[in-house]
């Protein structure tokens, strides 16, 4: 079992102090995670492309400086921008969306979101009730409302809505089984449920029921077969710990379900902890 680090409160400094960090914006090379997934990120900044015979599904932007750096991930694995037809979102938070309005407008891709997450999205995250108060990315117009459980259908891909509430109000992951060499892998890009620093689960919570979501995203996850994981930031599926540039394309590279299942875990119990602490 590979042991994580995972970041809870890099977005929420960031935010704060008006730093960011290096891992952010260096650039990282696009690879082929399984199947018709790929990483397009940064170092650290998880952006997905599945690909189809029908044209593409683009999963976060990272930062709006990032355009040029995830176009060119994308050529390099022989694949265009202007192809992708869908935009989607892990949750409504700058480091993640910032890029969406733009990429929309040059490509004309139709972004679609979840009902939590689709306000902020388009006030560019004036209404976040964490960070909220200020435009923190360019907005973006939502076209679509996703709901759980949802499938999104393009070409050949099929990909499933799961809500994963709590870190945003419309926080969710992305699941869908990949067949190769007569095996089939259940894949997830997943949302995990950090808890920023400032965010109040009882006590004034940050938005209403925002402890009962996370209990709900906790237990689902548990819950969930995952083979093959993905997640927002590459420090929190183990990016650098099991890829390593340039390496030959594998399906088993990125399986690794007992880390998925103690990366739940780790994080469950660090809510459990603040939930402790707020009722005293």
């Amino acid at each position: 079992m590979r042991v994580l680090r995972i970041p809870c409160l890099l977005a929420a400094v960031a935010l704060q102090l008006g730093a960011q960090p290096e891992g952010w914006t260096r650039p990282f090379p696009g690879h082929r995670v399984i199947g018709n997934l790929y990483a397009v990120g940064t170092h650290d900044l998880g952006v997905f492309l599945i690909t189809s015979n029908d044209g593409h599904i683009l999963i976060n932007t990272a930062l709006s400086e990032s355009t040029p750096l995830i176009r060119r991930n994308i050529e390099s694995l022989g694949f265009r921008m202007d192809d992708i037809r869908i935009l989607l979102s892990m949750q409504a938070h700058w480091d993640h969306t910032a890029a969406l309005a733009e990429i929309k407008r040059t490509t004309g891709a139709r972004m679609w979101a979840t009902a939590g997450d689709a306000p902020v999205l388009e006030d560019g995250g004036f209404s976040d009730p964490h960070f909220g108060g200020r435009e923190s990315f360019e907005p973006v117009e939502v076209d679509r409302i996703l709901a759980d459980g949802e499938v999104i259908e393009l070409g050949d891909t099929r990909l499933t809505v799961i809500e994963a509430p709590g870190h945003t109000a419309g926080s969710c992951s992305y699941a869908m089984t990949v067949r190769e060499g007569g095996r089939e892998y259940r894949v997830v890009i997943a949302n995990m449920g950090t808890i920023n620093r400032g965010k109040r689960l009882v006590v004034d919570p940050t938005y209403p029921g925002v402890a009962e979501d996370f209990a709900k995203t906790f237990r689902r996850q548990k819950a969930m077969k995952v083979d093959v994981w993905v997640a927002a930031h590459g420090s929190q599926y183990g990016l650098h710990s099991k890829y390593r540039p340039g390496q030959a394309y594998s399906p088993d590279t990125f399986v690794d379900p007992e880390g998925f299942l103690a990366a739940v875990e780790r994080l469950e119990g660090l809510y459990l902890r603040q939930l402790e602490a707020e009722r005293r």
